[in-house]
């Protein structure tokens, strides 16, 4: 995949390192020798003391710990993950202004393991995910890791997919289809389901503009997506946990469905083509 013209979205909230082990958490012993050590690290540092006396100085950790010079291991799947949410910023701004739609960008939060969100709290656990009441994407660096490891999709076409179907959601928000499916009912034909895969459906309207203004995808790339998309089908998800598929309780859709509307919005990158709620058939 061809990154380099892409640009990195400011609309960050990096809370990676928010619950342990870098400098905002330090805790200094009673009265002068707490200010002491405080001022030897500054000077160490170069790092202004008051940002440590004031606890974080109104700095996400991971950024602190940049500026103490200790890079992270997930720096480069960050700066890559911006590039992509800065992407769908630039392709869908122009789609959703020709529809009479103002366009509003999400934010992009990065976290470790948990994190508070206007949904309730984010567990790593679950996932990728989009909370509509702040209009966040949420994402666990690691999962980076967990979809080559355990779904078996590597690479930076899969990894992009799934941002770009959580962005999916964001458009979704922004157009009134979260609000008018809130209460939404599971099942292979339920409404869950066909949010899920309007989701997918954006993802590849986003991969095809993305392509025709970036010039992004490389031989490869769109089978690594269509792999990724296959990987976290329900039923493929249900028969590896428990050894059957249950339909009654989908909530994403097969792997086949996923595919076949990731591939149905790429093939000419028109959103209009993403209606799920009139299709007949999933």
């Amino acid at each position: 995949m061809r990154i380099d013209d892409l640009r990195p979205t400011e609309n960050v909230d990096d809370r990676r390192g928010a619950f342990g082990g870098y400098g905002p958490h330090i805790a200094f012993g009673g009265g002068g020798l707490g200010l002491v050590a405080v001022v030897v690290i500054s000077l160490l540092f170069g790092v202004d003391p008051t940002k440590l006396l004031s606890g974080d100085g109104g700095q996400p950790a991971a950024q602190q710990a940049q500026e103490l010079g200790q890079p992270r291991a997930d720096d480069a799947a960050y700066q890559f993950s911006r590039k992509i949410i800065g992407s769908a910023e630039d392709i869908w701004t122009p789609i959703l202004q020709a529809k009479g739609v103002p366009f509003t960008p999400a934010t992009f939060t990065v976290y470790d393991a948990e994190t508070p969100t206007g949904c309730g709290e984010g567990q790593a656990s679950a996932g990728p995910f989009y909370c509509p009441n702040d209009n966040h994407v949420y994402l666990d660096l690691s999962f980076f890791n967990e979809l080559a490891d355990r779904f078996g999709a590597p690479g930076e076409f899969a990894q992009a997919y799934v941002i770009a179907h959580e962005y999916g959601h964001h458009i979704q928000t922004l157009l009134g289809t979260m609000n008018a499916h809130g209460e939404r009912s599971t099942g292979a034909e339920g409404d869950s389901v066909r949010v899920e895969l309007q989701a997918d459906c954006y993802a590849g309207v986003w991969a095809n503009r993305a392509n025709a203004q970036f010039n992004i995808l490389q031989q490869g790339d769109v089978e690594g997506g269509l792999h990724a998309a296959a990987a976290v089908g329900d039923d493929t998800l249900q028969k590896e946990g428990q050894g059957y598929a249950v339909p009654d309780s989908f909530t994403h859709g097969t792997s086949a469905q996923r595919m076949r509307w990731f591939k149905r919005g790429l093939a000419n990158g028109n959103m209009d083509d993403c209606d799920t709620f009139s299709a007949g058939q999933l």
